[in-house]
């Protein structure tokens, strides 16, 4: 395999990375329409769920493009199974209760917010261009979950012992993030992808001071759950793709 080919091989993989994950996790945002604890953060979360599906729409037409077999972005979401996607663990994981779903987000956008910002400095145009729009939601995403995070862990007896549950049980992927993947690391040394390894200092500096003001005990976020960059999933995937897929392969080809 030649120069080129291997890189854009390594563009589709990082492509579908960024889409596979945007896509998943804004499915398990939207399951909130209409179940928001207040009307405003309702209209906040499904806010929030169009952000990461523009994103994911965005990086997986490009995914489609480097491939180069004429699979548009509508193909690359609804026509794979869950062993082709790319997405991080924890954006697979079933909705939870609301503090699940604010602490996912709070170590999610605290992670992708400075990944995306490293972006920007791709020599990649198009990934560069992605990673400018997706760093402004994804600020705005890690403000509104650290503020309800704070808000849930110093808050009542109840709230506090929920959320905490939630850091827990959420903090075993987060070290996924900082894995390095072939992909990643020749993408980074061909200055078009960031290093997740970088990236760790940036996330723990916005996280840490957010769950001790919501005195919350801080994880270390060492050893935990990996896999799902290189395909390698739970059960939750399949059955949220079953669910997420099942209109557009029962009518294949269909138009609105």
């Amino acid at each position: 395999m030649d120069v080129v080919a291997a890189i854009e091989d390594d563009l589709f993989a990082y492509a579908l990375m960024l889409g596979d994950s945007a896509l998943v996790l804004s499915h398990r945002l939207s399951e909130w329409s209409g179940f928001g604890p207040t009307l405003e953060e309702d209209i906040a979360l499904s806010n929030m769920a169009l952000d990461l599906i523009g994103q994911a729409r965005l990086c997986l037409d490009y995914a489609g493009k480097v491939e180069g077999r004429g699979r548009d972005e509508d193909a690359l979401a609804y026509l794979r199974d869950d062993n082709d996607y790319r997405n991080l663990l924890i954006c697979e994981q079933p909705r939870g209760d609301f503090a699940v779903t604010m602490v996912r987000q709070l170590f999610y956008a605290g992670f992708m917010q400075p990944c995306f910002a490293s972006l920007m400095a791709s020599r990649d145009s198009t990934l560069a261009a992605i990673a400018a729009k997706a760093e402004k939601e994804m600020a705005y995403h890690l403000r509104h979950a650290g503020e309800w995070v704070i808000r849930l862990g110093d808050g009542t007896a109840e709230s506090h012992t929920r959320t905490q549950r939630a850091l827990d049980e959420m903090a075993i992927y987060v070290a996924e993030f900082f894995t390095v993947s072939a992909v990643e690391r020749r993408l980074a040394d061909a200055g078009i992808a960031p290093d997740p390894l970088a990236l760790r200092a940036p996330f723990e500096n916005s996280i840490t001071p957010i769950l001790k003001e919501a005195t919350l005990i801080v994880p270390s976020f060492a050893g935990g759950q990996y896999g799902g960059k290189n395909g390698r999933h739970g059960e939750h995937l399949s059955r949220l793709l079953g669910e997420m897929q099942v209109l557009h392969r029962a009518h294949p080809g269909a138009t609105w």
